[in-house]
């Protein structure tokens, strides 16, 4: 890998860059926080060749989340649920503005034919 890729990788999201120490160090949270979400399977880190899990900034963007709910006093187990219905939901939301028609056509179905 030349280091031009290295570089790249850096600002790819879904990279992992982060060990499970410096992720825990970053969120401010343990080692065992990071290895409990990912056995409720909220995110799933990747492992390196030796094993090692790494995380990306897209799963400490999660993990965070599931920290704030955790601190708020919500069990791990419903965080993890919580988030994973709101990702859902903020999908299928998505996919309903795509299939919705504008309203211009909605107002004036004559406009759009």
């Amino acid at each position: 890998m030349t280091t031009d890729d290295t570089y790249n990788r850096l600002d790819d999201d879904d990279y992992p860059a982060y060990t499970t120490g410096r992720a825990a160090e970053l969120l401010g949270t343990t080692q065992s926080f990071l290895r409990a979400i990912g056995e409720a399977r909220l995110i799933t880190p990747l492992r390196s060749t030796g094993g090692h899990r790494r995380y990306s900034r897209y799963q400490l963007r999660i993990a965070a989340r599931a920290r704030e709910l955790v601190d708020h006093g919500t069990p791990i187990e419903a965080a993890c649920r919580i988030i994973i219905l709101e990702d859902q939901l903020q999908e299928a939301q998505r996919i309903n503005t795509e299939h919705r028609p504008s309203t211009v056509e909605s107002a004036n179905p004559k406009a759009a034919a």
